[in-house]
């Protein structure tokens, strides 16, 4: 490169979204019909300098200068109680997130075991979260009354614990 090519600038999420809200304020006032608004959205996302975002303004007016509106930064606040709420597209943790651990939860319910725990106590309850051998423990030792009061107690444990699916998720609540 020689020294009279400026070395291109990384961009941020923030000139990306000025640049998109620029872009909307020509498509808003005629200058770009929908089509060539999204393909100019579509390149102003993927742009990763802001040698990317200059060829998007050539054409229109004030292009010579770039969008450098950057929203400023979030006032510093305690994070959300919930990982989730920080992340709502984790793809990692489809039904959230546990806010004491961080683990995903999993897409099975705390209350519905217990509760299946405690009115069918034949295991059902630890065959619904994925338990297959406590479950049989439970179904087979039932039959001998002592699987009934297992099951019982344990949908209770079930209901004020912290209970896990198969694989080691905690249940939703």
């Amino acid at each position: 490169m020689s020294t009279s090519d400026p070395r291109p600038i990384r961009i941020g999420n923030a000139e990306r979204e000025a640049a998109v809200r620029a872009l909307g304020d020509h498509y808003a006032q005629g200058r770009l019909d929908q089509d060539e608004y999204e393909e100019r959205v579509t390149a102003a996302y993927a742009a990763r300098t802001s040698g990317d975002l200059a060829p998007l303004f050539e054409d229109l007016p004030g292009g010579d200068e770039q969008p450098t509106t950057v929203l400023p930064a979030p006032p510093a606040v305690a994070a959300p109680f919930s990982p989730a709420a920080r992340h709502p597209h984790d793809l990692a943790a489809p039904y959230g997130r546990d806010p004491a651990t961080g683990a995903p939860y999993s897409d099975r319910y705390k209350v519905a075991a217990g509760v299946m725990q405690l009115l069918l106590p034949f295991g059902i309850g630890r065959f619904y979260t994925g338990h297959t051998g406590i479950a049989v423990a439970q179904l087979v030792l039932s039959f001998a009354g002592i699987g009934l009061l297992w099951a019982f107690i344990d949908g209770i444990v079930i209901l004020a614990g912290r209970p896990t699916d198969r694989h080691g998720r905690p249940l939703r609540p």
